[in-house]
C-alpha cells in the first residue's frame, strides 16, 4: 500500500518498508550506512539544529516544538511535494533515530506530508 509510515532506523529492514528515507540532520549513532539500507537521506527536512537542541526530546516541549517545526517545514514545499509524489505509488518509510516513538520530528514530518496528500 502506498503512503507514509514511520520506523526507527535501528529496527531491522523489512520488505514492507518500500523507499527508506532518513529524515535526520545528523547520522544516527550505532548504525552503519550499510545496515541502514537507505534510498535517500533528507537532512534538509530535519528540524534546524537550534530547534533540535532546544527541544532536546523533552515531552513537555512537544507542542511548541511541533508548531515551530511545522513552520520550518513550510519553507520546504518542493521537497515535501517530491515525497508526496513518491508516496502516491510507493510506501515511503520515514526513518528516525529518536527512542521516543511519540515525540519525534519524523512524526511531525509525516503529519505535514499527509496534510497535503490528496486522497486517491
Amino acid at each position: 500500500m502506498a503512503g507514509f509510515q514511520l520506523k526507527r532506523v535501528h529496527e531491522p529492514v523489512a520488505a514492507t518498508d518500500g523507499r527508506r528515507i532518513l529524515v535526520e540532520r545528523l547520522w544516527p549513532r550505532g548504525i552503519s550506512k550499510e545496515r541502514a539500507t537507505l534510498d535517500d537521506w533528507r537532512k534538509d527536512l530535519a528540524p534546524s539544529s537550534d530547534l533540535r537542541r532546544w527541544f532536546g526530546h523533552r515531552p513537555e516541549r512537544w507542542p511548541e516544538f511541533r508548531a515551530a517545526y511545522r513552520r520550518e517545514l513550510a519553507a520546504q514545499a518542493e521537497q515535501l511535494a517530491d515525497l508526496r509524489r513518491q508516496a502516491r505509488t510507493h510506501t515511503v518509510t520515514l526513518l528516525y533515530a529518536a527512542r521516543d516513538h511519540e515525540h519525534n520530528s519524523a512524526r511531525v514530518l509525516k503529519e505535514a506530508l499527509e496534510d497535503g496528500l490528496p486522497e486517491n
